[in-house]
């Protein structure tokens, strides 16, 4: 069997490197703006991708939010485009279209039939250079924005919670504050705050574009050169480092919000990837992480769940990449008859097993092999394969670190695996909590007006 399974990941590994990567090409514009192409010609479509370097990681106190308000400002209009014309554009060329924005970055995608990928290159040029922010518009918008607040976290008791987690863990990063930003800054929130985001972050030196899908690289570049090529560059701002402190004590917060059951979730201080072919906990750290949650097989629903009964759901995470600092989370909603600081002792228990133990050489093949598959299916898509690269790009690392990662992934031992559970998981790192359950009211009506 770990034959098999060691074959099928060198299989996958070897089918990456041949079908996904082999032909990916970038370029850097004068104006800076880098471009990066993978072709992939079993479909006549194409997703277009730019992505600025500007999320709430980048915002100030006064000012959360920011980043998410102005991707809202964005399908607002430019000179030659009225309010919400982008999208119709976009659709009327038989595409779709959207954005979104996370701590790292904020991406504005469309997927379209090949022969559109200038119009789409073209509208989203036009509104990187030529954006048009109105007080009459903005007004309207950063309603929208606050409704979607509501509705996303402050009616929903488990996002409540794991924003104050957040709000507790950092005390020095700006991960510390939601991507949304606090109600009392939106509140306060002008257009003249969106439109210095804009002037200071947009800039095609500060952007990635990523095309995927039945393209020839020199085809694009030649469209990139023509139509993004000619927005003039600015200088992007220094950004400071503002690096976590290290935490010296196990911090606990409890939150009171409507809800029928009550939850816990902890998070632990862990390092990023920051060098591919150098670092080996991170990968140690994504393994552990699936070994707790990758299926219905995995430690904590076969152990928590399942077996002890404790928790009706459980869960564990971390993300190695990112221009902030890393979290590996734990979290759970208790069984009938238990508390959440049963659960809170189980999870941790299934953590302790792995740092006593490590991982039988078996469960460890199939957690890689798992793993593996799992990155190269979801290259199938071509909007998968766009957005990976942009990820890797807004993380500072390359497109072609996506194939280096899985092949690191695969020489992780169960004893590296073993000794980060040792290493990072005690109480000076640690940070939890906990909701308590109040009664739940009757439900708000949502205002109307959302664009997604």
């Amino acid at each position: 069997m770990k034959r098999i399974l060691l074959f099928a990941t060198a299989l996958l590994l070897t089918t990456a490197a041949a079908a996904g990567h082999a032909q990916t090409v970038e370029r850097t514009l004068a104006n800076g703006m880098k471009v990066v192409v993978r072709p992939d010609h079993r479909a006549p479509t194409v997703a277009h991708m730019v992505w600025y370097r500007a999320g709430s990681i980048d915002e100030v106190n006064g000012r959360t939010g920011v980043a998410h308000v102005l991707e809202h400002m964005m399908f607002k209009g430019t000179r030659t485009l009225g309010p919400g014309e982008f999208s119709k554009k976009v659709a009327a060329l038989g595409g779709r279209d959207n954005a979104f924005t996370s701590r790292d970055y904020t991406g504005y995608f469309q997927q379209v039939h090949k022969s559109k990928l200038a119009d789409v290159m073209a509208l989203e040029a036009d509104r990187m250079a030529n954006l048009v922010l109105s007080a009459e518009e903005f007004a309207k918008e950063i309603k929208v924005v606050m409704e979607e607040r509501r509705l996303r976290t402050e009616d929903q008791a488990q996002s409540l919670v794991y924003e104050q987690l957040t709000a507790t863990a950092y005390v020095a990063s700006p991960y510390r504050t939601p991507i949304i930003g606090w109600m009392n800054d939106l509140e306060a929130m002008t257009v003249d705050d969106a439109r210095q985001w804009y002037e200071r972050w947009y800039t095609p030196s500060n952007a990635v574009m990523v095309v995927a899908g039945d393209v020839k690289p020199a085809e694009v570049f030649e469209l990139a050169e023509r139509i993004y090529g000619k927005i003039a560059a600015r200088p992007v701002p220094e950004r400071k480092p503002q690096r976590e402190p290290q935490q010296l004590g196990v911090r606990r917060i409890a939150v009171k919000a409507p809800a029928d059951n009550p939850y816990v979730v902890m998070g632990f201080h862990v390092p990023r990837l920051e060098k591919v072919a150098e670092d080996i906990e991170p990968y140690a750290l994504e393994l552990l992480a699936a070994a707790l949650d990758a299926d219905e097989n995995g430690r904590l629903t076969r152990n928590v769940v399942r077996s002890a009964r404790i928790a009706n759901q459980v869960g564990a995470g971390y993300t190695m990449t990112g221009r902030g600092p890393a979290m590996f989370v734990l979290d759970g909603t208790p069984a009938e008859g238990n508390t959440t600081v049963a659960l809170e002792a189980a999870l941790r228990a299934e953590i302790a097993k792995i740092a006593a133990d490590g991982l039988r050489d078996e469960e460890l093949q199939r957690i890689k092999a798992q793993y593996v598959a799992s990155q190269i299916y979801k290259r199938d898509s071509i909007f998968a394969q766009a957005m990976e690269s942009a990820r890797l790009e807004m993380s500072g690392f390359s497109y072609a670190d996506a194939d280096r990662i899985l092949a690191r992934i695969r020489t992780v031992t169960s004893e590296q695996v073993q000794a980060v559970a040792k290493k990072y998981f005690g109480d000076d790192a640690l940070t939890v909590a906990t909701l308590l359950p109040q009664p739940l009211g009757a439900p708000r009506k949502p205002i109307p007006g959302a664009r997604h």
